[in-house]
């Protein structure tokens, strides 16, 4: 099939000279379906296309964008809040319970801090109640990596609504803003809320599947590409599931070796393929090989990294991915592009850096530091980079994919 876009670089120009008629494009689309409040997306640049590789609903790093993008998110969040319900008030933030991460604090803080640029009262509640069993109290009072106060409200769940646990009187929330990616479910019957949770409970890891995910970014992929006549491979990358796999007792490795050599045969020679746990997160459950052969002879150390993941979530099933080979540095160390996006519109984002990892690794592992990259200033044809502009767009995508995605899981619930 002809494409009248080819090459990366006629990508680039197409997308700056287009930004308006592409992001119409993508709003049309949006706006049939309900998009995911908060998302981030790791995109990757190789020297012949750029990909997402990694969707997160539940993003852990606003910490991270820079002062004038976190005006930008305040108010994506305003607009899509007023939409919910005219003059909403109050927010209920339901973090992760890792909260002995400081890091992590520092992210809820500017998320907290950005939402309140939005004209809301913002109180951070968790129903965890192994969150508050040291302390012996409802309430907890911590300290970020930065020196950043947060407060943190015990909550219980009775009949529809969150309870303050002490009083046992209603928070009064208008809606919730769920930080949680439930590798494991919280126990609340989702189903009974009186009130909105966004991003959807029901699109947590435990429920969530990558294999999924990127069978829709790959179906939106190409009707995009259809629409702009652009060769599709330059905004994706390939990619094939295994289901029912053991890591722990090696069933199903013959198949990924096999579904990585048929995956290799169709790259550059060189190339490399990700094989990633489906419902990973926070980089776990990776492992990059270059033969069917390296996933036959892993051995129990990389096997046992591939088999559990967070909150000893067991993996069953895997993405085989290509590994596109990143020509981002910052420093002189191999990089990669995170956008977050309010909904579904790009407003932020930083490069991640791995200066102890090449530039076919996961960079999503110890070593990593991040650098801001502001977005804020994209409003029109070429009133940007070239760089920014296709990652953003790229970013958009995949979030529309998840659109999709949250529909599918929704019917399931």
């Amino acid at each position: 099939m002809s494409y009248q876009i080819n090459s990366k670089v006629e990508l680039e120009q197409f997308i700056c000279s287009h930004w308006n008629s592409v992001n119409d494009w993508i709003d049309r689309a949006q706006s049939e379906l309900t998009q995911p409040l908060t998302s981030s997306v790791d995109v990757r640049e190789s020297k012949f296309k750029y990909a997402p590789v990694d969707h997160n609903m539940y993003p852990a790093g606003f910490n991270n964008l820079c002062s004038k993008d976190l005006l930008k998110c305040a108010d994506l969040f305003k607009e899509r809040l007023q939409e919910i319900k005219p003059g909403l008030k109050k927010v209920g933030l339901l973090p992760e319970s890792h909260t002995k991460n400081k890091y992590y604090l520092d992210h809820l803080y500017k998320l907290k801090s950005t939402l309140e640029m939005a004209d809301v009262e913002v109180i951070i509640f968790s129903p965890d109640q192994n969150l508050f069993l040291e302390s012996g109290i409802h309430f907890l009072e911590l300290e970020s990596f930065s020196g950043y106060k947060l407060s943190i409200h015990r909550g219980e769940f009775k009949e529809g609504e969150f309870l303050q646990y002490e009083t046992q009187k209603s928070f009064g929330f208008d809606v919730i803003l769920l930080n949680n990616d439930q590798s494991i479910p919280l126990e609340i019957h989702w189903q009974s809320i009186k009130i909105p949770v966004l991003p959807s409970p029901f699109a947590g890891w435990f429920q969530r599947q990558k294999t999924h995910h990127f069978k829709h970014y790959r179906e939106t992929a190409n009707r995009f590409s259809a629409h702009f006549s652009i060769n599709p491979d330059l905004i994706q990358a390939h990619f094939s599931a295994v289901e029912n796999v053991d890591f722990n007792t090696k069933e199903g490795l013959d198949e990924i070796a096999h579904e990585v050599d048929k995956l290799l045969k169709s790259l550059p020679q060189g190339s490399q393929v990700f094989v990633k746990a489906s419902q990973g997160t926070y980089g776990m459950g990776i492992s990059v090989v270059g033969s069917g052969e390296e996933i036959i002879s892993m051995n129990r150390k990389v096997r046992n990294k591939m088999d559990i993941g967070k909150g000893n979530l067991k993996f069953t099933s895997v993405l085989i991915q290509e590994g596109v080979e990143t020509i981002v540095k910052y420093d002189d160390a191999p990089a990669e592009v995170t956008i977050y996006l309010v909904n579904g519109k790009s407003s932020g984002g930083f490069m991640r850096t791995n200066p102890l990892r090449g530039t076919q690794a996961n960079l999503n592992a110890q070593g990593m530091i991040y650098q801001k990259l502001c977005l804020s200033d994209i409003k029109q044809d070429c009133d940007h980079t070239i760089k920014e502009a296709v990652y953003s767009v790229i970013a958009r995508l995949s979030v529309l994919a998840a659109s999709y995605e949250m529909k599918e899981l929704m019917e399931l619930k």
